[in-house]
């Protein structure tokens, strides 16, 4: 009876298993991904900043390139190409560029400069999307921000290249009290610009007071700026005049038109204020003069010496 209770249960497992091999069906689950509303997206936000150092790709998409922030209301496109009037320009969104439309995830855009760009949309997170144009490959990746959470401080030290070549010239309008003498008190003006891959600087000796086409600019040399370690709203500038060794200074950023210089080795501060400033998109200036590329700063590890 034994042998017979072990061959039935063995004659039983093979059915069980022959009969769940040839008779269960797996059927792979088709999950559809959900329709995004791209034109909700986009207007979820009044500024979307275009993190340049971010971008992706070997081309360019001109009035991205160029944009510190872009916003799209209604059917109508607004960018601050500018630092300089940030938060202030056409009531924050900067000055119209363009109208645009959406079709499912395409975002079509007729751009007053730059003309027709059909380009690709697509969500990331909760407050970043990813624009991607197919002919040249490249995505440009922007925040979303509401106007009245943007960090204006944070662009301009992120930007500070920018800001300095936003004005034909800086003019000297305060020396401290406070500091050595050297050399660099008898500088009034300076003036900063790109020349190929180089960062330039121009300054004067002239006395305050003079139209920035009357100066004569008496020294040149190259400038450098750095981020500060463990200091993330400190910039340092150098100025590297030629055959004439250098200065160092701790930059602070005041408001869109006025900076100060910490000259550290003399204790001396100096306050600039822009003169000539320089609007893109309405100035006679050519746009390629002005077009936004990946920079990463070399950083110091130096500890701020101003007391403030």
């Amino acid at each position: 009876m034994r042998t017979v209770k072990l061959l039935l249960t063995t004659f039983m497992l093979g059915i069980l298993t022959n009969s769940c091999y040839t008779e269960v069906i797996i059927e792979d689950e088709y999950i559809e991904d959900p329709i995004v509303n791209i034109n909700g997206v986009l207007q979820s936000y009044d500024l979307w900043y275009i993190d340049i150092n971010e971008t992706t790709g070997n081309g360019e998409v001109p009035f991205l390139q160029r944009a510190f922030t872009i916003s799209f209301t209604g059917k109508t496109i607004y960018a601050n190409n500018n630092l300089v009037g940030i938060g202030k320009t056409g009531n924050g969104f900067g000055m119209q560029v363009g109208h645009f439309n959406t079709v499912n995830e395409s975002l079509q855009i007729n751009h007053d400069v730059d003309g027709y760009w059909n380009l690709e949309v697509f969500v990331v997170d909760n407050n970043t999307i990813e624009l991607y144009d197919a002919n040249s490959r490249t995505s440009y990746f922007l925040e979303g921000y509401q106007r009245n959470n943007f960090d204006y401080d944070m662009i301009f030290y992120d930007n500070l290249q920018y800001l300095l070549q936003e004005y034909d010239v800086w003019e000297k309008i305060a020396t401290s009290e406070e500091g050595a003498l050297n050399d660099f008190d008898s500088e009034n003006y300076l003036q900063f610009y790109n020349d190929g891959n180089k960062s330039i600087f121009n300054s004067s000796v002239d006395p305050s007071g003079m139209h920035f086409n009357d100066i004569l600019w008496d020294y040149r040399g190259e400038y450098s700026l750095f981020d500060v370690y463990n200091d993330e709203t400190l910039k340092t500038l150098t100025l590297d005049y030629e055959f004439m060794g250098n200065d160092y200074f701790e930059l602070y950023v005041i408001n869109d038109s006025t900076i100060e210089l910490y000259h550290s080795s003399s204790g001396t501060v100096y306050k600039f204020r822009g003169k000539g400033f320089i609007t893109y998109l309405k100035s006679g200036k050519s746009q390629v003069d002005k077009k936004r590329t990946k920079t990463e700063l070399g950083t110091m590890k130096v500890a701020r010496k101003r007391k403030i």
